[in-house]
């Protein structure tokens, strides 16, 4: 690969670096084209972006940017996988995929500028979603006012209670 080449990869990968707040690797050896396509759409609908680099150009671009560095983790094929806010879905998907697709490896990460590994990677996984996250948050806060309308609306309530029992024992 020609040193041009080379220092435009390096400005894309600084650029996917930088836009993202969280990148996950994956050993993808043994994969068909046609999971790998199927990978890839299941990690877009994730919010994700699935892509390969060379090892080394993600070490030098990563350097450049004061990242903390993956080691080991750079190890044979890579693929890389960008997300935003959430990793979370990006990594139940590749948790999901690896179950029927054995070849498919979880090698770890970089979440918020924390470096993973595999046992890390899969544990993320098992995390629930932002979404439902805030669903939990939610209903936490919704209780104390339901708790409070319930409390309140008590004694109407137990007046339309002794109203219908004196309408029934009157009739």
């Amino acid at each position: 690969m020609p040193a041009h080449v080379k220092k435009e990869a390096v400005t894309e990968i600084k650029s996917q670096f930088s836009d993202s707040e969280n990148v996950l690797l994956v050993d993808y050896r043994g994969l068909s084209v046609k999971n790998i396509s199927a990978l890839r759409r299941k990690i877009t609908e994730s919010g994700g972006h699935f892509i390969v680099y060379k090892n080394t150009l993600v070490a030098i671009a990563m350097t450049e940017l004061a990242l903390p560095e993956l080691g080991d983790l750079l190890e044979g094929p890579s693929a890389f996988i960008f997300t935003g806010e959430d990793p979370v879905a990006a990594a139940k998907v590749l948790k999901d995929f690896s179950k029927d697709h054995a070849e498919l490896e979880l090698k770890g990460g970089l979440v918020q500028n924390q470096v993973l590994d595999s046992d890390a990677l899969t544990a993320l996984a098992a995390l629930p979603s932002r979404e439902e996250l805030l669903a939990k948050l939610l209903g936490t806060l919704q209780n104390p006012t339901r708790g409070f309308v319930y409390v309140i609306s008590g004694p109407s309530r137990g007046l339309v209670t002794v109203l219908d029992a004196a309408a029934k024992k009157a009739a």
